[in-house]
């Protein structure tokens, strides 16, 4: 008898030591993926009893949470409307993603780990729990030309301080009103979601950082010749054979310049001549040349294919694998089609490292993160993201793209007074399918204070330097004004 009751005491001791181990692992390992879990409605309800932390920039609430007469006791509000939804994305009482308020929920609701001992102060104290104030670097004055000066093309703008890596800009267009899905009816933020969602112009897609990646054109040229530069087998004055039209390798497809002609006249046609006029034959023929392991390599040092957060998720930029067998498609990547795919902020990088002496600085949008009393939780500071090019081959390239504008197919990013270095690009995107149009480029040259990219999608007429290039143009003035 004494036996089976030691088994049987055994085997409850057992019992109580898994219940025991299994809700430690859940209450306490596993506390911040279910918080996270967008099913867990419990934790979505009690987020309304906190006095959500407000959206800055410079010092005004872009997004903010006022107190209401409701069991939810606090509502979102957005003032500027559309002009921030890229970067704010929306808080509701549904589970959202994107944009700040779902990438800091923790500080802006007040429940990150940093703000633990304010969390038991407000209890002790029977103060209201307050979330944590996040100020971004995004420039009013900038964001506001950006967005003026994108209209109502579809596409967007991404500016930022090639030195910090700040960026002081960030534009989709078309966007929505966070306002519209801030309202605390479940059914009426579904609707309005679903309404959204339905919309073949795409809002709820950030255009500047994500979505459907757009094949980059001309302004890939410039990884290009970075990779050609920085190789040491190749200088500016390095030629190629100059065919107003080529064949691809393989293939009797032709490849052609834009206007259908040599690059600039002539039997050869230098590098320089061929960024400055945008050449594609003769980087079709530099590609082919560098190999595509040369050209991937260089554009994961500038950030294709690498993970990023700004602290939104970046979706990573493609450089495609190519079978050895096919030279046609390296030819194609030589300048920005066949499966090369990118989004705005990556050519802003790109440009920023040129820029900045060839150091590439990590993007952020997050200034710092400030708690109810004030104490600093996280202040932005610069960081080096990778070194992708020589300081050599940057002054170089700097001067190349400098011409581009001066003389060259950039020519309408032209500042009066100041030296604009930029490329444009105009991307096909198949056989009768609108275009993809690009500027890329910085400002003032000799001491650049803005980086920028813009993208044009969809336009089914129209040239990047046309289009692109002038809305860049207005954003870098808006810049220089400051």
């Amino acid at each position: 008898m004494n036996k089976e009751l030691r088994r049987v005491s055994v085997l409850v001791l057992a019992m109580f030591l898994a219940l025991f181990v299994s809700s430690s692992i859940i209450q306490v390992f596993q506390q911040s993926n279910l918080k996270a879990d967008g099913r867990n409605a419990r934790v979505l309800y009690a987020s309304f009893d906190t006095q959500r932390g407000p959206i800055l920039v410079d010092g005004q609430p872009v997004a903010y949470s006022t107190p209401i007469d409701s069991r939810y006791n606090y509502q979102r509000v957005y003032p500027t409307g559309e002009l921030y939804s890229t970067v704010t994305g929306f808080f509701t009482v549904l589970p959202s993603t994107g944009g700040l308020e779902h990438e800091l929920n923790s500080y802006l609701s007040g429940d990150s780990d940093a703000q633990f001992l304010a969390r038991l102060n407000a209890i002790l104290t029977g103060q209201d729990p307050q979330g944590s104030a996040v100020e971004l670097t995004i420039d009013p004055v900038i964001q506001q030309a950006a967005w003026d000066a994108l209209g109502d093309e579809r596409g967007a703008v991404v500016a930022l301080d090639p030195k910090t890596g700040a960026i002081l800009a960030l534009v989709s267009k078309p966007t929505y009103d966070p306002n519209a899905l801030a309202v605390l009816d479940p059914n009426g933020v579904e609707a309005a979601y679903e309404a959204l969602d339905a919309d073949p112009n795409d809002p709820l897609v950030d255009r500047a950082i994500a979505g459907d990646l757009n094949p980059p054109g001309s302004v890939f040229k410039l990884v290009v010749t970075a990779a050609a530069l920085d190789s040491g087998q190749f200088t500016p004055d390095s030629e190629f054979p100059n065919p107003p039209t080529l064949d691809l390798p393989g293939t009797s497809t032709p490849i052609s310049n834009s206007a259908d002609g040599t690059c600039g006249g002539g039997a050869t046609a230098s590098i320089a001549t061929a960024l400055r006029l945008s050449c594609n034959t003769t980087f079709a023929q530099l590609a082919g040349a560098l190999g595509q392991n040369t050209i991937r390599e260089q554009a994961e040092q500038f950030g294709f294919g690498q993970p990023l957060g700004i602290p939104m998720r970046v979706e990573p930029s493609v450089y495609p694998q190519i079978p050895a067998n096919d030279e046609a498609q390296l030819w194609l990547t030589g300048f920005g089609q066949a499966s090369v795919r990118t989004s705005p902020l990556q050519m802003a990088m790109v440009s920023a490292a040129i820029a900045n002496g060839g150091e590439l600085m990590q993007p952020t949008v997050v200034e710092s993160i400030v708690a109810p009393d004030l104490s600093v939780l996280q202040e932005f500071e610069p960081q080096t993201f990778s070194n992708p090019i020589s300081r050599e081959t940057a002054a170089t390239m700097t001067q190349m793209m400098v011409q581009g504008v001066a003389n060259g197919v950039a020519n309408n990013a032209r500042i009066n007074g100041v030296e604009v270095a930029g490329k444009t690009g105009t991307a096909e995107n198949g056989p009768g399918e609108p275009y993809t149009l690009w500027f890329t480029g910085f400002a003032p040259a000799n001491d650049p204070q803005v980086a920028i990219a813009v993208v044009i999608e969809d336009r089914a007429t129209g040239f990047g330097n046309l289009i692109a290039a002038p809305i860049a143009k207005k954003v870098m003035e808006a810049v220089l004004s400051r």
